[in-house]
């Protein structure tokens, strides 16, 4: 008799359990609950008026053979190759990136240069003795001068905190395997041998979705099942056993059908750890709850802009480092694939945003928002918001676990708790609480799929080591004065 697996979330950690469960443990029966309308969570495809969308910007690469392996097996042929080519708008000018040397000469200035070597140096010869935090990571390596330019105000806009409130392992995560030398080196040679500084990449034609679409196709014509519009609300426990999960449906419509539940025998969680706690019947000890309440995550929304004419920058995306706006990154949908794209005489651009569920950005009218967007992408030059003729917003909760100085020791007592259920596993970004990749949450899914069969591999000791980053966060602030060499 076939066990049932409930997977909770039909995002890329969600589904690729499902889908790894089909091949692994062909006698388990994966079924998938998603509360949206779309499968692939943060990894979606949205679509309006024809335009499709890429939240947040996903490249398909990967270090790991296993992730390579599905990604093809699903999708097959359908991957074009995608030149790489971003830039950092900084003090009103666009630097090439990765830093290219005479182009960034050009624009910081060679005095400017020669304080940036000074200061390294200087961090060099006196580090920070005890990385306690991001600020300190980033100057032992970069200097406080690069620092102060290039990374402090970018990584404010994006975490909301100060560089000091977030952990040094979150930067040793994300910015893996560059330092300042090497960086120099690359911008001189040409070389590149830092994973997150590629030239190209494999991306799906119709956007990451296309990858999560046929995946839950796959899984049902396995004999899976993937409901959409059906939330998990709560979670059955006896002693240290999960035996069941509330699932409250509605229609296409946003009409309420009610609340059933369903019982299983193994389940893979990738909702965030803090609903995940709060939504356990009994409750979780009260220690663990107040743990998963010290959990902070950072919402995200993108304003999707279309123009009157094809694309202003051929970039796939810019890095926005200056403080006079509040956007943080721009997306060209056309230059990840012109198929995201209906009318080949118009533009699609992605103006993303860093915000919480309770601030001003987050509770503006979707009109509003499209007028911010189209004011400041005529600030930064791109183009003028007369030239705007269509818009589109897309809200994400919870899109990035916040690596702040309490959430080490909260996840701690989480993950110790969770440990001790018997025949439940947590997987992806959310479901670790950790700032991963798309193929990185894969991975932890595949590995929760084996272990139902039989494996023994442990989740949480994929970390850092398979995980790289794209971003070289940046940026500037007047009160970063002690930091400069003299």
């Amino acid at each position: 008799m076939s066990e049932r697996v409930v997977v909770i979330g039909g995002g890329p950690a969600g589904l690729t359990a499902a889908y790894e469960l089909s091949k692994v443990a062909p006698d388990h029966t994966p079924v998938v609950f998603e509360a949206s309308d779309l499968v692939g969570g943060i990894a979606r495809t949205e679509c309006h008026n024809g335009y499709r969308f890429d939240i947040g910007g996903h490249r398909f690469f990967t270090k790991v053979r296993e992730v390579e392996e599905m990604w093809h097996e699903v999708l097959e042929d359908n991957f074009i190759t995608v030149p790489r080519k971003s830039r950092i708008f900084y003090r009103g000018q666009f630097f090439d990136y990765p830093l290219r040397l005479f182009d960034t000469l050009a624009k910081i200035g060679i005095y400017e240069a020669f304080r940036i070597s000074a200061s390294y140096l200087k961090w060099q010869v006196r580090p920070y003795p005890k990385e306690d935090n991001f600020e300190e990571w980033v100057i032992n390596r970069f200097g406080g001068r690069l620092y102060m330019h290039f990374f402090r105000s970018y990584t404010e806009k994006v975490w909301g905190i100060n560089p000091k409130n977030i952990r040094a392992d979150w930067a040793a995560q994300r910015i893996k395997n560059l330092t300042l030398t090497k960086a120099v080196w690359n911008a001189i040679s040409g070389a590149n041998d830092t994973a997150s500084l590629i030239e190209e990449f494999q991306y799906p034609r119709l956007g990451p979705g296309m990858m999560w679409e046929k995946t839950a196709s796959l899984i049902e014509e396995r004999g899976g099942e993937v409901h959409m519009r059906a939330a998990v609300t709560k979670l059955h426990r006896v002693d240290n056993r999960i035996t069941a999960v509330d699932v409250e449906r509605w229609d296409e419509s946003g009409q309420p059908l009610g609340t059933e539940t369903v019982e299983g025998d193994e389940f893979i969680n990738s909702m965030d750890l803090q609903s995940l706690v709060l939504a356990m019947d009994p409750p979780a000890p009260p220690h663990v709850v107040e743990a998963a309440k010290n959990l902070n995550y950072r919402d995200f929304l993108i304003v999707t802009l279309v123009l009157d004419h094809a694309d202003p920058f051929p970039d796939n995306w810019i890095y926005v480092h200056s403080p006079d706006v509040k956007v943080g990154r721009i997306q060209n949908f056309r230059a990840w694939s012109a198929e995201m794209l209906p009318d080949a005489n118009t533009a699609s651009i992605g103006m993303e945003y860093f915000c919480q569920e309770d601030d001003g950005l987050w509770s503006m009218s979707d009109e509003d928002l499209i007028k911010l967007a189209g004011a400041e992408l005529e600030q930064i030059n791109l183009a003028g918001k007369e030239h705007v003729v269509g818009g589109f917003v897309i809200r994400q909760r919870k899109a990035y676990p916040i690596y702040d100085p309490q959430s080490k020791d909260a996840l701690d007592v989480v993950a110790d708790w969770i440990r001790g259920l018997e025949n439940f596993q947590t997987v992806g970004r959310n479901g670790l609480h950790r700032y991963n990749n798309q193929d990185h949450s894969m991975l932890t899914a595949m590995y929760a799929a084996r272990n139902i069969a039989g494996s023994q591999e442990d989740i949480w000791s994929v970390n850092v080591d398979r995980s790289y980053h794209e971003e070289m966060e940046v940026d500037e602030a007047e009160d970063q004065k002690r930091y400069a060499a003299e």
